[in-house]
């Protein structure tokens, strides 16, 4: 089974992505007063994009982008098939050092800037992530996300605080305003696309790609938190994101030094202390 979930993680996470790309445009087309693109666009877009010729800087970036988009799918297919949750921490950690090298390995002053805030933002988001999944397994006292997620524990009332900490990550990873510092799902402005700059093409299309990968990855990550009860999962799952729709569209963005000291002081307080919470409760409870 876990060889089938990961196989229709594959499958089905690209599609599920880009329908949720075309929501995402289409709620915050209406909350700017727009009537926004159908919902289908993002796989328009992304027809245009292996259309059109493929032209790259240096070809080491096709290597990098390549790379980064497998370890995606790798990560999210080790998730969906119930591996070791720190393993797919590696491999997604991994995956965004390969987009940081593509960016790195052209000249353009802005792709520097961009690979250098990709940078900046895996040191802000690691910490909380991986300490998420030890909160996971001090209450399940496993790290195989199969056992975590077939855990008939609330996760959520355990591990409020580990809960807040990756939702004020998850703005970040889902490159939302005000933390999309080194690339954006919306063109606002040159910088902000800084990591993609040099990107083109069917390379820039398999980017977009690794993203929708990524953004199932993440609600999955989410859906952890209420997974003794599947239906509660879902309905959190959708609150949240249209509430990152709304962040999205009323921050916003700010500088990567308040990026990351807010986020590390996020995990400092909430992450570290609920895990202290825990140690103590369960050494009252022995």
């Amino acid at each position: 089974m876990s060889i089938i979930y990961a196989l229709l993680f594959l499958l089905l996470a690209p599609v599920a992505g880009g329908l949720i790309a075309g929501i995402d445009r289409r709620i915050t087309a209406r909350m700017q007063g727009r009537v926004g693109p159908p919902i289908l666009q993002a796989f328009y877009d992304l027809g245009k994009l292996f259309e059109k010729e493929k032209v790259v800087v240096t070809n080491s970036q096709n290597f990098y982008v390549l790379c980064y988009l497998v370890f995606i799918a790798l990560s999210g297919a080790l998730f969906f098939g119930g591996g070791d949750i720190l393993l797919v921490i590696f491999a997604f950690t991994l995956a965004h050092v390969f987009l940081v090298l593509g960016a790195y390995a052209s000249n353009s002053p802005y792709s520097h800037v961009g690979a250098e805030r990709e940078l900046i933002q895996l040191m802000a988001c690691e910490p909380i992530i991986i300490l998420a999944a030890v909160g996971m397994y001090m209450v399940t006292k496993s790290f195989y996300v199969a056992d975590i997620a077939a855990s008939n524990i609330p996760l959520i009332v355990f591990l409020p605080g580990l809960f807040a900490g990756f939702l004020y990550i998850l703005t970040m990873k889902l490159r939302k305003s005000p933390f999309d510092l080194s690339t954006s799902h919306h063109a606002h402005q040159e910088l902000v696309k800084g990591v993609t700059t040099e990107f083109s093409g069917p390379t820039l299309g398999c980017i977009e790609i690794a993203h929708w990968y990524e953004a199932i990855f993440l609600l999955g990550f989410v859906y952890l938190f209420f997974s003794w009860s599947p239906v509660i999962a879902v309905i959190a799952i959708i609150i949240i994101y249209v509430f990152e729709i709304l962040i999205d569209n009323t921050f916003a963005r700010v500088k990567w030094p308040l990026a990351l000291k807010s986020s590390w002081l996020v995990t400092a307080v909430l992450g570290i202390l609920n895990l202290a919470a825990l140690y103590i409760i369960g050494g009252f409870l022995k």
